[in-house]
């Protein structure tokens, strides 16, 4: 089992030193953004730059957040970046519906896809957009586009469409949802103590808006000595007895509990961010 990726990195691609600067921060995939980080004046900008770079692979996968698909640009996006050769994957803001997802797929030709749900519409259709078409690798929130729509002030409020987004993606047979990012870069104690409880809920990693962030994810989401200590005892006993048992401090595993151990030991797996 492969590590999964924890970190994406987003940078505003009218800003191409901010991107390389990006491509060597460290971050398990770059996200450029043709969306909110970039005003609308340098938006045509912003594509051509983005495709030239992508016109070569790169050194780390690259994902491109197109504009809005309901919006005059995002067609336009898509034409110019779908078969580029660097890029890994296409995310799609405001998802609302499985046939904006479809419809996508469709007009790109198969780059991996990942819907970002940012309204109240978009979470109570989560299962239906992530199950939507094979070429989905993902899905998760847009907190601040959420918050809006919603009204919520506590950001415990959001707790339930957290767990929402966790379920359908498992439901649908995608990986884990990673937790949107955190708009305070200098808040690091804040950032940790968001991570833990993203973890509690089932998010695995975390997008970053700049590279002091990166650390923080990683050693939030990565495994504690302990529990890969208990990984290891419970991986090792059922590959010598497989199937359900005791083991001798009473705790009883099975297939579900072996699948989890062998996750947390692929997480050990990955070079640490210094």
């Amino acid at each position: 089992m492969t590590a999964p990726p924890l970190t994406w990195l987003y940078a505003p691609g009218d800003r191409p030193r901010v991107v390389a600067k990006a491509l060597a921060a460290g971050a398990d995939v770059v996200v450029v953004d043709l969306e909110d980080a970039v005003a609308a004046d340098r938006k045509e900008y912003a594509r051509d730059a983005t495709a030239e770079l992508l016109g070569e692979p790169q050194p780390v996968p690259v994902h491109v957040r197109v504009n809005a698909l309901d919006g005059p640009l995002a067609a336009d996006d898509l034409a110019a970046l779908a078969a580029l050769p660097g890029l890994s994957g296409l995310r799609l803001p405001k998802i609302t519906s499985p046939e904006q997802v479809t419809g996508v797929a469709a007009a790109t030709g198969g780059p991996p896809l990942y819907a970002l749900l940012e309204t109240a519409l978009g979470v109570e259709r989560a299962y239906r957009i992530a199950a939507a078409h094979p070429a989905l690798r993902g899905i998760a929130l847009g907190e601040a586009d959420l918050r809006a729509d919603l009204g919520v002030r506590g950001d415990t409020g959001l707790d339930w469409s957290r767990s929402r987004v966790v379920v359908a993606a498992r439901a649908a047979g995608l990986a884990p949802p990673s937790q949107t990012v955190h708009p305070d870069t200098r808040d690091l104690e804040g950032l940790a103590a968001s991570c833990s409880h993203g973890r509690a809920l089932g998010f695995l990693g975390r997008a970053a808006i700049h590279p002091r962030q990166l650390p923080i994810i990683e050693r939030a989401y990565l495994p504690t000595e302990r529990e890969l200590e208990e990984a290891e005892t419970i991986v090792k006993a059922a590959t010598i007895q497989p199937g359900a048992q005791a083991l001798p401090d009473g705790r009883f595993i099975d297939a579900a509990v072996v699948a989890t151990a062998r996750r947390t030991l692929s997480l050990a797996r990955r070079p640490a961010l210094s």
